[in-house]
């Protein structure tokens, strides 16, 4: 009896660290994606933004969801779009994202008072945090590493010490530091536990 139950928790432990390898991989993979092709990407998010006002219109119609949760989540995704005018680059300080975070955090708030006052199925409940307000997140979440490969403008030009510079190697030698989800993720990559070398 003892025996079968430390090999439940053996394979439990082996299935929760394959699952996690498995998110990593298709993360990585979308972060790849993403990069290559920043421009596809922003297409992809406006049209799921733009869904997803056709989607609170139909949780107003059909499912008379409050309109207070309603109108938080347009907010939300309007300063999703805001957000984009600039995709790839992120400004951290710009209200337009700090707008985004406060109404997703109220969303969130609403959200979880609503359906906690009226029933509906588990699945129903993942449907609407799943589409209409992680959806997005997760897309900008996982584009933080489109903009590490960007060639440099003339804006980026900053202050070139000799006249033999040019701009671009000026570009690759004054940024080292990368830092985004496609850089873990090839950190996580390049160490030996990961990825095992041959040896000859």
């Amino acid at each position: 009896m003892w025996f079968l139950f430390i090999l439940a928790i053996l394979s439990s432990v082996i299935l929760i660290l394959c699952i996690t390898l498995a998110i990593a991989a298709g993360l990585y993979f979308l972060a790849e994606l993403v990069e290559e092709y920043t421009s596809i990407t922003s297409k992809i998010i406006r049209y799921i933004i733009w869904a997803n006002f056709v989607i609170q219109f139909g949780l107003w119609l059909f499912e008379s969801f409050p309109v207070s949760l309603l109108l938080c989540n347009i907010i939300h995704q309007l300063s999703n779009l805001s957000i984009l005018k600039t995709f790839p680059y992120f400004v951290l300080t710009s209200p337009s994202f700090i707008i985004c975070l406060v109404s997703l955090g109220l969303n969130h708030y609403w959200a979880f008072a609503y359906f906690g006052m009226k029933y509906y199925p588990f699945l129903e409940v993942l449907a609407y945090f799943t589409i209409s307000l992680w959806i997005v997140p997760f897309l900008f979440f996982v584009s933080l590493s489109a903009n590490e490969n960007v060639l440099p403008t003339t804006s980026d030009r900053g202050q070139i010490i000799s006249n033999e510079d040019d701009l671009v190697s000026h570009y690759f030698s004054n940024n080292k530091k990368k830092y985004g989800l496609l850089y873990f993720f090839n950190y996580i990559k390049d160490v030996a536990w990961i990825s095992p070398r041959k040896q000859f």
